[in-house]
């Protein structure tokens, strides 16, 4: 179990106050010796008053996770049970249905990629699979992001590449950097609902590549979508290579101890039972009802006094490992589509949030730190950091890099104490598949206590429905537009929206036009784009 030595006389942070200090350290260090893990929420303002006033509310927090875990609703708009923590510990759900779901699917890509990589499943042409492809948005692409660029190992598994966009500048050199390897590339093709438009476009852009290239789509193709979906139908009627159940009940931001993420694992040769495994242990460390034993509560409490119970700061992610280089941008998309929110439970307007933005150390040191330094003061810092530096990277010149590495980390928490500025310190004894569960599960279950704490629904997204709705009303009236401007005539963007019977729809006609006409789609325009009203386009 992890333990703080408890709050009985916790002085108030005060830097200026060293020996206080020591003691506020001493008082609320929590640590778990299994694990190789320590929590310093020390240099927050989280003193003995806030910690009081907070212990009625977490015990609601408490009752409302179990509740979760359980089966609960929690998206009654959805109707949808919220169960990602059944992934890494099938025992825990509801019913024995779906803990022998979960196992299968867990079985079933243990054996397809050991046979992959063991070369019993080879591509269409007879060759062994060289590469991976894989195609997703959001959650479905930067967990296996973070997956692969914090723990495949050189010479392990196959390569990756991800195509987590609709750029065509991006997707154009993808296709170019893996050439005629397109051949032996498996395709994962990852869409939960089956009719998301990125993964689809991409889906559609790889299988027009892959098919010149004289590729058997179906031969390579790997779907990861939820049963019965568009995309799951496509898979089936089609002959894809294989196919693995997304679950209702598991959003795209907590999709990595998924399909999402063990799939990528068991390709790149990690060991997935072991990143599974922390997860599981992490999640059993952040059910104790004790706030001050809990180290997910004490990250969420030190959010919650933060920003004063309205996200009033950011949240830095300061990570000093080239590995955990993308685990802000992991960050990112759990805490702000999790906590952003306009409304309340009560339908109150509260607009919640916690902004979240990094980079790693010791590169902050010379980009960003100036501002949190001496700036504005608006944001606390989560540094992370390793201890166990790798034995091939010898002393020179009388000076080993992991030794600056943490003296820069201790400068640059100490800088920023030292101007007032508050800051969360992880460490860990070593980094491994087992850790990067570890570190998953805590901000997950950090993310779901202050959700309770602020009382919002952490686990629906109606601000990202919302672009995908405009988004699709913008495409539809592209299609208008161009259908409008076939016949050739000359016109004004005030004469096009009249036409299309759509009066407040000038602006967006204008950026649809001016794309157009910088991708030579046969439109010509004359006048002067800096003055709008000026402009006349025609069908060439």
């Amino acid at each position: 179990m992890g333990t703080t030595s408890g709050a009985g006389s916790l002085p108030d942070l005060d830097i200026t106050d060293v020996a206080g200090q020591w003691q506020r350290f001493c008082s609320l260090l929590w640590h778990n010796e299994a694990l190789g893990m320590w929590l310093d929420v020390s240099r927050m303002q989280l003193n003995k008053k806030q910690l009081d006033q907070l212990e009625q509310p977490f015990t609601k927090a408490f009752e409302a996770m179990n509740a979760l875990e359980a089966g609960a609703i929690a998206n009654k708009d959805e109707n949808r049970q919220v169960g990602h923590y059944w992934l890494r510990n099938a025992a825990l759900a509801p019913n024995a249905e779906t803990t022998t779901h979960i196992n299968s699917e867990i079985e079933r890509m243990q054996h397809f990629g050991a046979e992959l990589l063991e070369g019993k499943i080879k591509a269409p042409n007879g060759s062994c699979f060289t590469n991976v492809l894989w195609i997703g948005i959001g959650g479905s692409a930067l967990g296996p992001v973070l997956m692969i660029r914090a723990l495949q190992e050189h010479g392990k598994g196959l390569p990756f590449h991800f195509l987590d966009n609709v750029d065509p500048d991006g997707m154009s050199r993808l296709f170019n950097a893996i050439g005629e390897e397109l051949q032996t590339t498996l395709v994962v093709v990852v869409s939960k609902s089956g009719g998301t438009p990125e993964p689809h476009i991409g889906m559609v852009q790889a299988r027009h590549r892959l098919e010149m290239h004289g590729c058997n789509w179906s031969g390579q193709a790997v779907a990861i979508t939820m049963d019965s979906s568009k995309l799951d139908q496509e898979a089936v009627d089609q002959k894809w290579l294989n196919r693995f159940d997304m679950f209702d009940w598991v959003g795209g931001r907590t999709s990595i101890t998924s399909a999402v993420g063990i799939l990528p694992a068991i390709l790149a040769g990690i060991d997935s039972s072991a990143f599974l495994a922390g997860a599981a242990e992490m999640d059993a460390l952040t059910r104790i009802p004790i706030l001050l034993q809990n180290p997910a509560a004490l990250m969420a409490a030190s959010w919650y006094v933060a920003g004063e119970g309205k996200g009033k700061r950011d949240m830095v992610v300061l990570p000093y490992r080239d590995r955990l280089e993308v685990f802000s941008r992991y960050l990112q998309q759990l805490v702000m589509e999790s906590i952003g929110k306009r409304l309340d439970r009560q339908g109150e307007v509260v607009h919640q949030g916690i902004a979240v933005y990094g980079n790693k150390g010791s590169t902050d040191q010379h980009a960003y730190v100036q501002q949190l330094r001496d700036g504005i003061d608006n944001f606390f810092a989560t540094f992370i950091e390793v201890l166990e530096d790798p034995t091939d990277i010898p002393m020179l010149e009388d000076s080993l890099p992991g030794d600056f590495l943490d003296g820069f980390l201790q400068g640059t928490r100490a800088a920023l104490s030292e101007g007032g500025r508050q800051s969360i310190t992880i460490t860990l004894e070593k980094f491994n598949p087992k850790n990067l569960g570890v570190l998953v599960a805590l901000f997950e279950r950090a993310v779901g206590l202050y959700g309770e704490l602020v009382d919002i629904n952490a686990y629906h997204q109606p601000g990202v429905e919302a672009g995908k709705k405009a988004a699709a009303e913008i495409l539809s009236l592209q299609k208008q537009v161009e259908s409008l401007m076939r016949d050739g005539t000359e016109r004004s963007i005030e004469q096009i929206a009249l036409e299309l019977s759509n009066a407040n729809a000038s602006e967006a006609i204008f950026f649809i036009l001016r794309h157009l006409c910088g991708n030579s789609r046969g439109l010509t325009a004359i006048g002067n784009w800096s003055e709008p009203e000026s402009l006349r386009f025609q069908k060439n």
